[in-house]
């Protein structure tokens, strides 16, 4: 344990959100004077860290304090017996399944309307939106802002199929595929015409919260904002964010 430096390390680290493998051995190497200790050393001591849950890796070679808590979003009956009808009917479509609800956690104002997100592989979009039309069920195939405002019922459930982009954070709960925490932030902030209402201030709310609550991987999160062409402003919006906790992380501690 005293090899570890605990008490030292949190203190070298207490203003940094985010750091990495290369200033653990930094620190270890020059503020602890322990100059020539090897990389095995060095990852054998993150490890540690780590499982004692000092430390969560929030990316390849990121971490940050406290013990990792991974986001599980709440899976609802209706979405549960839906996926089960998609996957009978379209067995080699990759499906996501997922209630805009989610994000009720983490806002200050609640949303007044909510949808079903049904995202699938491009080429099966028009299929699957024609196979819940005619389950009579309220679906729209990737609608546009005047058809958000205009044309979806309230008090309803409607259910908007769009496609899946590929290699989308997903995660698998009780046999669903559902989304992430690392998809969720992306998405309300490349697509601000279905994720009107978490925009703006709201979306500085989402974002300070779930990365207050939840372990969030960056990379894995960078990745897909990559993938939605938006990385770089992404990343830029990311150091507001970071700006923003760390102002009101001094004033607290003030």
């Amino acid at each position: 344990m005293d090899r570890l430096n605990i008490n030292i390390f949190a203190r070298h680290f207490k203003d940094m959100d985010v750091f990495e493998t290369a200033d653990i051995a930094e620190f270890y190497r020059f503020v602890c004077g322990q100059n020539n200790a090897p990389t095995t050393t060095i990852n054998w001591r993150v490890h540690s860290l780590v499982k004692k849950g000092v430390l969560q890796r929030v990316g390849r070679g990121k971490f940050r304090f406290g013990k990792s808590k991974i986001y599980i979003p709440e899976i609802l009956p209706k979405q549960k017996s839906l996926y089960g009808k998609i996957r009978k009917k379209f067995p080699f479509t990759g499906v996501c399944l997922w209630h805009t609800s989610v994000f009720n956690e983490f806002m200050r104002h609640q949303a007044g309307k909510y949808y079903h997100l049904v995202e699938v592989e491009k080429e099966s979009v028009e299929a699957v939106f024609y196979f819940l039309k005619e389950k009579n069920l309220s679906v729209f195939l990737n609608p546009d802002s005047e058809i958000l405002n205009k044309y979806i019922p309230e008090n309803k459930d409607v259910y908007i199929v769009k496609p899946l982009v590929s290699e989308s954070p997903v995660q698998e709960i009780g046999g669903i595929t559902t989304v992430t925490l690392e998809k969720m932030l992306v998405d309300i902030f490349c697509d601000e015409t279905l994720f009107a209402a978490q925009q703006g201030a709201e979306m500085r709310t989402v974002f300070n919260e779930a990365l207050g609550i939840y372990t969030v991987n960056q990379s894995k999160m960078l990745r897909y904002a990559d993938r939605r062409k938006k990385k770089q402003v992404f990343v830029d919006y990311l150091k507001t964010i970071s700006n923003y906790r760390q102002h009101y992380q001094n004033r607290a501690i003030l």
